[in-house]
């Protein structure tokens, strides 16, 4: 079978999804590749009851926001299951400490916590009434590129034929390493752990984080009702011994921290922990001819800041852009198309690059002059108005701050 589309993405996380509606909204025809592989059995079985809470959780800015509003995302999210975020708190490994609110952003809210888990569902409902959008199940074996058109084979011997080629499949892109695209990677030598809690004392819509040399960086962020979900950059040491106790032992490190603010912390039931090892990936390149990497297929952060999510939303929203203003006399696979999206990402992607990796580096180190340096800084900016809201307008994806 031979499927020919505008545009071809493979990969259907969140990102892909979320690209696929956008460019069919925009009057395009899309092909959405997704795996053959099932679901994992933490989805599949009673973890993904009404009363379970999913451990991957995402903090959506308004870029994020806007785009999933625009392709009627946002409106069918379980809004009982979404937390606004009104203030943040970053505390150093001393004396240090920086706040955030919404009414400094001059915003409504900092941004939104969501599940994993909804954000898809809504994504999928929506999927089933795109008209011009095909999703495929396989697997790719073969790109090939020419002049007017990319082809990608499949196993089963099926072929997708598009203007442009997307690749929305993660860190470990297949679509990249197919274009031979190089990039750096760095380990943190740390480990994500994530999981749920419920607190004594109410959050208040506060998200709250710690930087520490020995245990890392905790983020604690809310979720509706008195529950916070758990982010802990672990060193690999550490998340070694969290790995072997149980959510009970670790719920007692993290009460013993966030005493003051949020009380005594007990686990979510049933009790759900995953973990990932985290790095930096750097692509030396977004784009190749008639392909565009988006998400976590262009980039991967430390997820301390919480925008590797919203860093893959702006990839699409710039791409659509890129591709909606392209003109008549131009297809979607353009090389000025694509040199357009790539430029247009440059930017964004190295401040955030530069800024997640420069903090995780900073806050790691246990030179003590470093150490005594990062907190007065923290104290610093959260005492300089100017530069504190320009940080603010980064964060919610507002430049104009």
């Amino acid at each position: 079978m031979h499927i020919q589309s505008d545009v071809c993405i493979i990969g259907d996380g969140a990102i892909g999804k979320v690209a696929a509606l956008g460019f069919a909204q925009a009057g395009l025809k899309v092909t959405l590749l997704s795996p053959l592989n099932p679901l994992p059995a933490s989805i599949n079985k009673a973890t993904s009851a009404a009363e379970a809470w999913d451990v991957r959780v995402y903090a959506v800015n308004h870029v994020a926001h806007h785009l999933l509003s625009s392709v009627k995302v946002w409106e069918a999210l379980d809004a009982s299951r979404v937390q606004p975020v009104d203030s943040m708190v970053v505390k150093g490994d001393a004396a240090g400490a920086l706040a955030f609110d919404a009414y400094g952003a001059r915003v409504g809210t900092l941004a939104w916590i969501v599940e994993d888990r909804n954000l898809n569902q809504a994504l999928d409902a929506a999927l089933k009434f795109a008209s011009n959008v095909k999703t495929v199940h396989g697997r790719a074996t073969d790109l090939k590129i020419e002049d007017k058109a990319a082809s990608v084979q499949l196993e089963n011997g099926d072929t997708l034929s598009a203007e442009l080629v997307i690749g929305a499949d993660g860190g470990q892109s297949w679509v990249r390493a197919q274009c031979n695209i190089d990039f750096d990677y760095r380990p943190y030598g740390q480990r994500a752990i994530v999981s749920n809690f419920a607190c004594e004392k109410p959050h208040h819509g506060i998200a709250h984080q710690w930087f520490s040399v020995e245990e890392g960086i905790i983020a604690l962020l809310p979720l509706p009702g008195n529950q916070v979900s758990l982010v802990w950059s672990a060193p690999d040491a550490l998340a070694d011994i969290l790995s072997r106790e149980s959510l009970a032992q670790v719920a007692a490190r993290l009460s013993a921290l966030a005493a003051t603010e949020l009380g005594t912390l007990t686990p979510l039931q049933p009790e759900l922990v995953k973990s990932f090892p985290l790095s930096l990936i750097r692509p030396r390149a977004i784009t190749a001819p008639r392909v565009a990497l988006i998400g976590d297929a262009a980039h991967v952060l430390h997820p301390l800041a919480g925008h590797g999510m919203n860093l893959g939303f702006a990839d699409v929203a710039g791409l659509i852009k890129a591709v909606v203003e392209r003109g008549d006399h131009r297809d979607c696979g353009d090389a000025r198309v694509l040199a357009r999206y790539a430029r247009s990402r440059k930017e964004d992607i190295l401040l955030m690059q530069l800024a997640t990796d420069g903090l995780a580096r900073l806050f790691g180190t246990t030179f003590e002059p470093l150490r005594i340096a990062r907190n007065l800084g923290l104290n610093l900016v959260n005492k300089l108005p100017v530069l504190k809201r320009r940080l603010i307008g980064h964060a919610v994806g507002d430049k104009n701050q």
